[in-house]
């Protein structure tokens, strides 16, 4: 997992930085494929006081919010029945820490890092997040 400023995102080998700026550019709402590898799904919702956990098994995911902020929680994978197509499962963990996504951060989560995006802070918001998903 990496967490860190979007400045510094050069800075990490593991970041397709046109890509990044890519998706911090003003993309329309959905996914947006940039090569065989690498699309971005870019969502507006309202953020939750509850979701599961999930991983994904063939992707990164690099989270970064393009409107107002959210926390997402992180922990320690649990065996989970996984869908192969959709490249995700759901699951119930214990959260570890968390971060708040606001616009000046990312993070990128590799392939098994659980995790639970979509979070309110206080009460639930509306938000717009870009995520970059990576072939690994």
């Amino acid at each position: 997992m990496i967490i860190d400023k979007l400045e510094n995102a050069h800075k990490y080998p593991q970041i397709p930085l046109d890509a990044l700026k890519k998706a911090i550019s003003g993309l329309e709402l959905g996914r947006h494929e940039l090569s065989d590898s690498i699309y971005i799904n870019v969502e507006e919702y309202t953020t939750k006081t509850e979701n599961r956990f999930e991983i994904h098994k063939k992707y990164a995911d690099i989270q970064i919010l393009l409107e107002g902020k959210e926390r997402l929680d992180y922990g320690y994978s649990k065996p989970a029945q996984y869908n192969e197509d959709r490249d995700f499962a759901f699951f119930d963990t214990d959260v570890v820490s968390s971060i708040v996504l606001d616009g000046t951060n990312f993070v990128m989560l590799f392939p098994e890092e659980a995790h639970r995006p979509q979070m309110a802070i206080n009460s639930p918001a509306k938000v717009k997040k870009a995520v970059i998903k990576v072939k690994m």
